[in-house]
């Protein structure tokens, strides 16, 4: 089974969510996945083994527990696959991070322009002052 075959499975991508950040007992993934899915638990245990076999999970017994986290195995296959296709996507994402960075810029100096209009409402006129100074000569 390829990676893709692996992760087209909605179900399986959804485990893998849930385990993404460390070890989660098979009991606590069960009832997600059942609730989330509505499919039974020799269901779940199916999808669970699919991604052992395949390279994207680990268990790790715990006493009576069973304890799954993400194996980097599967992902790097997918990703290796993927890696020629990147430059379709690379230019497109760095220019969306470009116009991103300069949309927070602008947001922060306009946020400072109006902080320092209210801090001084006169700050941002065009009034010099020195007029009336050189008129009482």
């Amino acid at each position: 089974m390829h990676a893709f075959d692996v992760l087209g499975d909605p179900v399986r991508r959804r485990i893998l969510e849930l385990i993404v950040d460390g070890e989660e007992p098979a009991g606590r993934i069960t009832a997600v996945i059942a609730e989330e899915f509505g499919i039974s638990q020799p269901a779940v245990s199916q999808h669970l083994r699919v991604l052992r076999e395949h390279g994207f999970a680990t268990v790790r017994p715990d006493g009576a527990r069973r304890l799954y986290a993400v194996d980097p195995r599967g992902l790097r296959e997918a990703v290796e696959w993927l890696s020629p296709f990147e430059r379709f996507w690379r230019g497109p994402l760095a220019a969306l991070g470009t116009e991103l960075a300069r949309g927070r810029r602008e947001r922060r100096i306009a946020a400072e322009r109006s902080r320092a209009q209210s801090r001084d409402p006169g700050a941002g006129s065009s009034r010099t002052g020195s007029t009336r100074a050189g008129n009482e000569e």
